[in-house]
């Protein structure tokens, strides 16, 4: 096995195609698929990210990192207290910032917890979704976390409902609309239970051209009542598709790693009486490791 050093250049050497303008975030390093098990490294706009499994960063990987010359912070995966990243080496990073993707512009913060305010993995659908809207359609965005996919539907001209439990994140959700110079005002944001919101849109009659279903793997609501992807995505997604306007599009993802591809179709075509068109898509270049992220655009 090559020294980590050469490992490593070479991830970013592979990668080096991705850099375009107006894309400035991206998966320098995936684990296993560059031969560095347990280690992922981000790249933010020029500030990076090193994720490790079950251990420290070893000593010839800091070493590397220092020879950067980079703003560096790290973070240990599948946490329980789910920390925000802590300094590494280089600039420190200790104010919110922005990266851009298709051109647009996001939030990123290295001091907001475990997740840094957009994910990576989702680019390619990002860009896919913005292709599909057109002028005067509407997004139902659930799940919405800082909301890049409203953003990218704001981007076509769409009208964005963005939904999310926490009211920082879609408070976050509507600076990235600013940043961008969309008003908020002209799209909606609604704070809850994504299961009691789609039965209210469908008591209400109100459908949506397009839907994002990017739920948690694992939840608990107010009530206590559990919510596993493994067993309960189809629930989910059948109460979507009651929201889904005719010839809409529903797209289904899960980062579930214990759900395999079939299963999850499995319960996506059991979650409606009509007959469904399924189009699974793989994961973004950059990401070469494990394909954990199972992705469908959903047809009726």
């Amino acid at each position: 096995m090559p020294p980590m050093r050469h490992l490593l250049e070479a991830a970013l050497a592979r990668r080096s195609p991705l850099r375009r303008p107006g894309n400035d975030a991206l998966r320098l390093v995936d684990g296993e698929g560059d031969h560095l098990p347990g280690l992922e490294l981000e790249d933010f706009a020029g500030r990076w990210l090193l994720s490790t499994r079950d251990r420290q960063p070893p000593p010839e990987l800091l070493a590397w990192l220092r020879d950067q010359k980079r703003c560096v912070y790290w973070k240990q995966l599948d946490q329980q207290q789910k920390d925000s990243p802590v300094h590494l080496c280089g600039p420190e990073q200790s104010e919110p910032f922005v990266i851009h993707e298709s051109g647009l512009a996001f939030e990123i913060s290295f001091q907001a917890g475990y997740s840094q305010g957009i994910f990576l993995d989702q680019r390619d659908h990002r860009a896919a979704l913005r292709e599909r809207l057109a002028p005067g359609q509407t997004l139902l965005n659930t799940f919405a976390y800082t909301g890049a996919f409203s953003v990218f539907a704001a981007a076509a001209g769409a009208t964005a409902t963005t939904l999310d439990l926490a009211q920082p994140y879609l408070d976050w959700a509507k600076r990235n609309f600013s940043l961008n110079g969309f008003d908020p005002a002209a799209h909606h944001f609604c704070k809850g239970d994504t299961f009691h919101w789609l039965a209210r849109f469908a008591k209400q009659g109100r459908t949506f051209d397009g839907i994002v279903l990017d739920p948690p793997t694992f939840s608990r609501d107010k009530d206590g009542k559990v919510f596993r992807v493994e067993k309960d995505y189809g629930r989910l997604a059948e109460l979507a598709l009651a929201c889904l306007a005719p010839g809409g599009f529903l797209l289904a993802s899960t980062n579930c790693r214990t759900l395999s591809p079939r299963d999850f179709e499995r319960q996506l075509r059991e979650a409606s009486r009509r007959l469904l068109k399924l189009d699974a898509t793989p994961m973004p270049p950059d990401f070469t490791g494990e394909p954990y992220l199972k992705s469908v655009w959903v047809e009726t």
